[in-house]
This record gives C-alpha cells, sequence and structure tokens, in this order.
C-alpha cells in the first residue's frame, strides 16, 4: 500500500502539484468530505449512503443480511418486504423502517427469514444471469 502512494507523490511531483496531500491517507476523513459533497449536491439521495445497522453478506448463490432487532422485538409488528434489489424491514422496535439495498438482484420470492431470538437472519437466492438476446435491426438514413 505504501508504494502506492509513494508512487502517486511522486506522479504530483511530475505534474508540479503541491506536496503534503497525508490527508488523504485517512479513509475516514475522505469518506466523510465526499458524504458531505453529495448530501449538499443531491439531498434527495443522501439516505443511500446513510449507514445501516445490516450485515450483507454474498455467497456464491445467495444474499444474506442480518439485522439486529434485539431481544425485546415485537415480532407481530415486524414486516418484511423483498424486492429484486432491495429489502424493506418496518415496525422496528423504535418504530422506524429500514430500506437495505441489495449488492445482486435477487429472487424476492425465495426470501427465508429466521428471527433467533436478537438478530434477524434473512436469506435470498440470486437471480441467475439472463440468457436471452436480440439480433437488433440498424435503420438507415
Amino acid at each position: 500500500m505504501a508504494s502506492n502512494w509513494e508512487e502517486l507523490e511522486k506522479w504530483m511531483e511530475e505534474q508540479q502539484l503541491p506536496k503534503g496531500f497525508d490527508i488523504f491517507r485517512q479513509s475516514e476523513w475522505i469518506e466523510n468530505y465526499v458524504r458531505g459533497m453529495m448530501n449538499k449536491a443531491i439531498p434527495a439521495a443522501s439516505s443511500a449512503f446513510q449507514t445501516s445497522n445490516a450485515n450483507v453478506l454474498e455467497t456464491k448463490r445467495f444474499v444474506v443480511v442480518t439485522y439486529p432487532l434485539g431481544e425485546a422485538a415485537d415480532l407481530t409488528a415486524v414486516r418484511l418486504l423483498a424486492k429484486e434489489d432491495r429489502i424493506k424491514i418496518s415496525g422496528l422496535p423504535s418504530g422506524d423502517s429500514e430500506v437495505i439495498r441489495l449488492p445482486k438482484l435477487v429472487l424476492p420470492r425465495t426470501c427465508l427469514a429466521e428471527y433467533d431470538g436478537a438478530v434477524l437472519k434473512i436469506k435470498l437466492r440470486k437471480r441467475p444471469p439472463s440468457k436471452r438476446s436480440h439480433v437488433a435491426k440498424i435503420q438507415g438514413l
């Protein structure tokens, strides 16, 4: 990793850019800066950058989401809506709902959810890639 920074610094010297970019080595600072700029530029999209309590894990065939509900959760109030690209958990103990974006498209009907007394585990099968194709006609002027 250090060699990458050394290469970057060398390139910056060649381009006659100022030195002292050590702050860029702090990934947390960069993340907060980018999040702040995005929130200012696109307020409607700022919710996509908010951190979630969910832990999303991807295997070869499945996407597995674990969400800590706590031991005091009322399962009769909790609702789970699965879509191809996200899941929505509503009726959380705080009274809120949360949307969790998935890293891959899934088959919503394969959603399996289990609660072990503190954590909600949601397992969804990934959607297989489409093998369909279409030969398009090219129209000339």
